[in-house]
């Protein structure tokens, strides 16, 4: 059944990109460039929760990619780069709070902007939001903001890191560190390589983790409400995958499989963020939000690519 304001040949252009998006013909930045393009055009099914899908095979996604990443590895990776994931976020949340008082902007879509970039985008301003009783106008700004530079994100990286001349690891770990959601590291880091893939995922999700004590720490900050931090949950089963993986090894040639087509269903992820962005949403939003998401996003992305490649 499809709503009144939904028409077939929507829902058949929907899908079938959707479908394409499953195979190797469509890359990242070309995935989320037909997702947009659809918006722009009106031609997206108004009766499909965009939000709700891209969440739920996103988390199924990342849990796919647990079962392709190596444990010693992934544990050297994740301590190795302790330094650089507390500092960057201590770093951005904090002149976060300077700049966003510098422009005069609202202090809650300031926060909101800053965890989004610090953290893990939109993840991380999910679960801040309702921990200092954000109102839903902030949450959409803040959430429209990181979604756009996250867009950015995915086709100017991998260009920069050739650019550099970048290694697998060094990518990897930089795409963790800069990017805000976890769907456009993955989807920069694997146009980049499988080994950046790997390293990407693994430190971007050892950075997720910081979404618990910043939401607590947050919500003591603005007076919320401590019990209403949201943990996704994917985050738990990711690292399930990764330890059933290295304690299973008899089952390698699945988990293989199960590495390739997350990796396909992430490009499908990409192409339902891009359905959700239109030019009309961007330009409601006003410039200060915008600028402040692109200084700080400038920041922490020279910060720590310097300390990636001198350090």
């Amino acid at each position: 059944m499809t709503s009144s304001n939904t028409k077939p040949i929507q829902l058949f252009l929907f899908a079938g990109l959707g479908l394409l998006c499953l195979t190797p013909v469509i890359s990242s930045p070309i995935a989320l460039l037909m997702g947009f393009t659809l918006a722009s055009i009106g031609m997206v099914p108004s009766n499909i929760d965009l939000g709700k899908w891209t969440k739920k095979l996103l988390a199924l996604s990342i849990v796919g990619l647990g079962f392709g990443i190596n444990l010693p590895e992934a544990i050297a990776a994740s301590s190795g780069n302790l330094v650089l994931i507390v500092g960057s976020i201590i770093f951005t949340i904090v002149l976060g709070y300077g700049l966003t008082r510098l422009m005069g902007l609202d202090s809650k879509t300031g926060h909101l902007i800053g965890c989004g970039t610090a953290i893990c985008g939109g993840s991380a301003i999910a679960a801040v939001s309702p921990a200092i009783n954000a109102k839903s106008d902030q949450t959409a700004v803040a959430l429209a903001c990181i979604f756009l530079l996250n867009s950015v994100a995915l086709f100017i990286f991998p260009t920069i890191g050739h650019a550099l001349n970048l290694s697998q690891h060094d990518f990897g770990v930089w795409s963790a560190i800069a990017i805000h959601d976890t769907s456009s590291v993955v989807g920069a880091a694997g146009a980049y390589g499988d080994e950046a893939l790997k390293i990407a995922t693994t430190v971007k999700l050892a950075r997720a983790l910081w979404i618990i004590p910043v939401a607590l720490l947050s919500a003591m900050a603005f007076g919320g409400r401590k019990s209403a931090i949201a943990i996704p949950y994917f985050i738990g089963f990711y690292c399930l995958a990764i330890l059933f993986a290295h304690f299973v090894p008899q089952g390698q040639a699945v988990y293989s499989v199960l590495f390739d087509v997350s990796k396909q269903l992430l490009i499908v992820c990409l192409f339902l963020i891009g359905a959700a962005i239109t030019v009309k949403k961007i330009r409601a939003n006003g410039p200060k939000p915008l600028l402040l998401g692109v200084m700080l996003w400038v920041a922490i992305g020279t910060t720590s690519l310097g300390y990636i490649i001198y350090l």
